[in-house]
């Protein structure tokens, strides 16, 4: 993985405005997310980090728990409104944008090419460069990142709003965050930078408590998520049954 100055300035970012690390949403994977309740609520473009997010880190193909969820949210927000932004895939260390293009083919969605790693503006810029090229383009405001790391997908996703204004409980959510929605899978399918994401997390329950902005129910936007579907039960055969296998 390349040196990620802009992740590694974030710490001095947050000195000035530490909200940058809240998420909207937080859930276990993209299994808990609505997409359908999302696109009911005026969200049309949507963008997903890779690695651990929809795919285990380095490889290119989605994890088949996800298969049913990733089809839905393609369908919910159509074809080409949904976009990968990867720190790896499609960035210029990517000789060629071969990892892109494969990454593309197993996923069906685009991968933007971007030069500049997450959280940087440079990479905000081409995000909303894409989206404004749209038939229908699409506003940051309606837009939904996702992603598994704070300091790099949600800080981005913050530094995309226009500001951190309250507004009266009656305002829907979409227009109370005032920007893309944020939501941090904080699930891993493999593990990885784990002491990091332990201090990112551990520096978000500070601001969290410090900023009493916790509860995804103070921007109401539970309304977008759902339980995780409960894992098929284990398949048991007779003792007779058990007693054959064993001698195969």
């Amino acid at each position: 993985m390349p040196l990620n100055i802009p992740g590694i300035l974030v710490p001095f970012h947050l000195l000035k405005n530490p909200r940058l690390i809240i998420p909207h949403v937080t859930v276990k994977d993209i299994r808990q997310i609505d997409f359908l309740a999302l696109r009911n609520a005026g969200y049309r473009g949507a963008v997903f980090d890779k690695d651990n997010c929809l795919t285990i880190p380095y490889k290119d193909t989605l994890v088949p728990q996800l298969e049913d969820a990733w089809r839905e949210c393609r369908e919910a927000f159509g074809e080409g409104n949904v976009i990968i932004v990867s720190n790896s895939a499609g960035t210029k260390f990517d000789a060629g944008g071969i990892q892109a293009e494969s990454v593309s083919y197993h996923l069906s969605v685009p991968v933007l090419r971007h030069d500049t790693l997450k959280p940087g503006y440079s990479c905000i810029a081409s995000i909303r460069a894409y989206f404004s090229s749209l038939r229908v383009p699409i506003s940051d405001d309606e837009l939904v990142i996702v992603g598994d790391r704070i300091f790099t997908d949600v800080v981005m996703t913050n530094r995309m709003r226009s500001g951190f204004a309250s507004y009266s409980s009656d305002t829907p959510a979409r227009s109370r965050i005032g920007g893309p929605l944020a939501i941090w899978t904080e699930g891993v399918w493999q593990k990885e930078s784990m002491m990091m994401r332990w201090a990112e997390k551990r520096l978000l329950d500070v601001v969290r408590k410090w900023a009493r902005h916790g509860a995804a129910s103070s921007v109401g936007t539970n309304i977008f998520m759902r339980e995780l579907p409960s894992p098929e039960p284990r398949k048991t055969g007779s003792t007779l049954t058990k007693l054959l296998d064993m001698m195969r």
